[in-house]
């Protein structure tokens, strides 16, 4: 169940997990930056700054939707939503929200959508 106490707990780690998603996506945002593609003096030099580069995008790209995803259980939260399945609306069983606070699927749903 769902006390009081439980969603401000994870509301708590949901507010940290915010701050450190941010926190990674500047310093991304800062080495993409810095990233002189096709600047170098050897195409060799040039592949691997090409490289980086896409491994930042994609690193960026997952830290973006996992920051969506922490925002709207925050949303959700705020609105008094948040610990309900919203396929089945039954309550998320508060181990899985610890292990996954921003989950929107109870287990058995979850198990449903992955088939």
């Amino acid at each position: 169940m769902l006390t009081p106490e439980r969603i401000e707990r994870l509301q708590s780690a949901l507010l940290e997990q915010q701050s450190q998603l941010q926190q990674q996506l500047d310093r991304l945002i800062s080495a993409a930056q810095e990233a002189n593609v096709g600047l170098g003096n050897h195409m060799a030099d040039d592949a691997t700054a090409a490289f980086d580069q896409a491994s930042i995008i994609s690193l960026r790209r997952g830290h973006e939707l996992s920051l969506e995803q922490v925002e709207a259980a925050l949303h959700r939260i705020a609105v008094g939503a948040y610990g309900r399945c919203e396929r089945c609306r039954e309550e998320i069983d508060f181990a899985r929200l610890k292990a996954v606070p921003y989950a929107t699927l109870c287990l058995p749903c979850q198990r449903q959508a992955e088939l």
